[in-house]
């Protein structure tokens, strides 16, 4: 189950995050349940899941809810370290699988990221929901419908310069 959730947060693997609710205790149906219930905890007012992948057009949830998601992920060691790892191997039968992370930024050296999921669905194109640190501050960035391969993670560095740019500019 360790690495199935390691694969589901690093790489963005659905049969993994499917493999992981479908071993939950009393199954899929009650995972999605805990689902819920978690993002009601969370005051995540239009967030609804359906299913554990995020590829059901059922499963919704606003930006501002996606930050909430993000910041209380946060505060999960495993959630976190997961999330970043650049990579990670794991045996299936006698051979070795490498996966790698979705999310190019968490390999880089002047990036502090805390935590990070990536995803992709028709509707809602490639997202990315980070928290990291810039400028000294923890900064929560929710980028939804990126058109391009990698314009999600240039959409980032984008804000984090504009962030950096702000103290630049203001007076002293």
């Amino acid at each position: 189950r360790s690495d199935l959730l390691h694969l589901a947060l690093m790489s963005s693997d659905n049969r993994a995050a499917h493999a992981v609710c479908r071993s939950y205790p009393k199954g899929l149906a009650a995972c999605v349940r805990a689902m819920n219930a978690k993002a009601a905890a969370l005051d995540m007012k239009s967030a609804r899941f359906v299913e554990p992948t995020g590829l059901s057009r059922g499963n919704v949830a606003s930006p501002r809810d996606l930050a909430k998601l993000v910041l209380a992920a946060g505060a999960n060691p495993t959630i976190r370290a997961f999330s970043t790892d650049a990579e990670h191997t794991v045996q299936v039968g006698r051979g070795m699988l490498q996966f790698r992370n979705t999310n190019s930024l968490v390999d880089k050296a002047d990036w502090q990221v805390s935590v990070q999921k990536t995803g992709y669905t028709a509707d809602a194109g490639r997202c990315l929901v980070m928290t990291a640190v810039i400028d000294g501050r923890d900064v929560v960035i929710v980028l939804l419908n990126s058109f391009g391969k990698y314009t999600r993670t240039a959409d980032a560095k984008r804000i984090r310069t504009w962030l950096e740019s702000q103290r630049r500019a203001r007076p002293a």
